[in-house]
């Protein structure tokens, strides 16, 4: 009846190339809920899930604020900068993100590129430094919403786990060699993070005591906490302790760098002063920050929605990341990403929905209102000891170790990528990870899995010789499978592949079976490959039949 007819009528619904797809959904929901997710969210909202919301944002908040101080100064820029980039942002991202638990805000690699990109343009820390900086978040926000408008979320798709985990590995060197700096006192003139580093080394009996003493304590502290408390706040912990140590032992008379006075209340929305030169000059910076933010978004977006069963729409990311990055340049802010940290800690502290951003917003704005004072007397070198800490840990064992279970191959596309990060530097590195994931994906399709098949008792099916050594290859009999699309990229491959099997057979072949069951589709050039291999078969007395094909072959 009515129902039986309703759940077996096929909707017409198209896919993003306007061919009929039988995937998408008949139905959509509201529009407001389709663009702004976060009114979905509150669907059924109640005070205990509220109460929960409100403590994930108070800590999500209490790890923010020292973060975005740390990656303002990375970038070159006041903390007022990482400080602006916590509200409105966040609060903008708060509504239209597609991820429930996802946070935004000042992060290493952004910050790492930032500084890259503006150093040739103006003095780090000038206003108009600060400016471009601004001007930059609009930037990388305008090629977001571009993005979205031309549905390329699915860009995301192509950048492959072991160039990210080199590129990320390469970030994190390069970060925790710029800190050395902070942490001694010595500065230094050299170009490059390396020549700085090693010039920094070299000046060591150059370096203050008392910043030095600050730095080691700080990091012993961020150390200890993460082993014995790691829930508490611990980067939080630190920047309070040091405000007040260097309050009360004049750390300032001592020759320890310091903040310095931070303007209280919120910043004024305008348009960042940049004449036409130099939002010229941006552009290719804009979309290498859009390419790595957006790519680390969707990664950590996917990950943790996953958890929760739950699925992110990568074109919804583009609009809230494109929107985000746009609030933060209008309030003087800084360029963002996305922190797969803080987002885990909401996570772990059972956040339900976007509000726990709302709640982080409101708490970092009455800190700028009523509680600035106090970071005037902040180090520097606590500072430099939270991003060294942070950098590190970004260095991810377990990722490393999976790409080696997985195969060499992929350790040596993330070694290549993190060496070219700390080499040649980040910016000129995201054309060498983009290359490199191209070249990933073209590896893979050129050479799809296959094998030769064998009857396997204990499985009571044929199956890969390779991986089933019980499995018996039939006398005179050459089963071969491959898995994918069988086209001109692999055309070649498969042709070799087949006469490789049949010459290495153990009796001489009368008979070649081709298990078309996993090849998804086939092309003119692939048609031709089996019409030669088939003649070949002919021309040696061999058999050839194929099993199991599609329609569509």
């Amino acid at each position: 009846t009515d129902d039986a007819e309703r759940l077996t009528a096929r909707p017409t619904v198209h896919d993003t190339y306007g061919r009929r797809s039988p995937f998408a959904s008949s139905s959509k929901p509201p529009i407001l809920q389709r663009y702004v997710p976060l009114t979905g969210s509150l669907k059924g909202y109640s005070g205990d899930r509220l109460r929960v919301d409100a403590i994930a944002g108070l800590t999500v908040a209490a790890l923010a604020l020292p973060a975005g101080m740390a990656y303002a100064e990375l970038a070159g820029l006041p903390v007022t900068a990482g400080l602006y980039a916590l509200l409105l942002p966040v609060l903008v991202y708060a509504g239209l993100g597609a991820t429930r638990r996802g946070v935004i805000g000042p992060e290493g690699a952004v910050a790492l590129l930032v500084a890259t990109a503006l150093a040739p343009l103006a003095v780090a820390g000038s206003p108009e430094y600060t400016a471009l900086a601004a001007a930059l978040a609009i930037a990388v926000g305008c090629v977001f919403v571009l993005a979205r408008l031309l549905h390329l979320g699915w860009l995301a798709d192509y950048f492959s786990q072991s160039v990210l985990v080199g590129y990320i590995s390469g970030v994190a060197i390069l970060m925790a060699l710029g800190q050395l700096s902070k942490l001694t006192g010595v500065s230094s003139d050299a170009d490059g993070e390396i020549r700085a580093a090693v010039d920094t080394l070299a000046h060591l009996g150059d370096a203050n005591p008392w910043t030095v003493g600050v730095g080691l304590v700080s990091l012993a502290i961020l150390v200890a906490l993460q082993r014995l408390a790691p829930r508490w706040p611990g980067a939080l912990i630190v920047v309070v302790l040091g405000m007040l140590a260097s309050w009360a032992l004049d750390l300032g008379a001592r020759g320890v760098a310091l903040t310095g006075p931070v303007p209280a209340g919120l910043p004024e929305l305008a348009r960042p002063d940049v004449d036409a030169a130099g939002l010229t000059s941006l552009i290719l910076p804009a979309f290498a920050i859009f390419l790595v933010s957006f790519a680390d978004a969707i990664l950590t977006a996917r990950s943790f929605a996953a958890k929760h069963r739950e699925t992110v729409d990568a074109d919804q990311e583009l609009l809230a990341f494109g929107a985000a990055s746009i609030a933060s340049g209008f309030s003087q802010g800084m360029p963002i990403g996305a922190s797969g940290s803080r987002t885990a800690v909401n996570d772990s502290m059972r956040a339900t929905t976007q509000i726990s951003g709302v709640v982080a917003f409101t708490a970092i704005a009455l800190i700028l209102l009523f509680l600035t004072a106090p970071i005037q007397y902040l180090p520097s070198a606590v500072l430099g000891a939270i991003i060294l800490f942070a950098s590190l840990r970004l260095i991810d064992v377990v990722q490393w170790r999976a790409l080696a279970r997985s195969s060499r191959s992929e350790v040596a596309i993330a070694a290549i990528t993190a060496f070219f990060v700390i080499v040649i530097g980040v910016l000129a590195a995201i054309a060498v990870a983009v290359v490199l994931s191209i070249v990933d994906v073209v590896r893979r399709v050129a050479a799809p899995d296959d094998a030769v098949l064998g009857w396997s008792e204990q499985d009571g099916r044929y199956s890969d010789v390779r991986s089933h050594p019980d499995a018996v290859i039939t006398p005179g009999v050459v089963a071969y499978r491959l898995i994918g699309r069988l086209f001109f990229a692999n055309a070649h491959f498969f042709k070799r592949r087949i006469w490789a099997a049949v010459d290495g057979a153990p009796k001489p072949v009368r008979h070649v079976v081709l298990d078309a069951s996993a090849i998804s589709g086939i092309d003119a050039s692939a048609v031709d490959a089996v019409a030669e291999v088939h003649a070949g078969c002919r021309a040696r007395n061999i058999t050839m039949e194929i099993a199991g094909a599609t329609t569509d072959l």
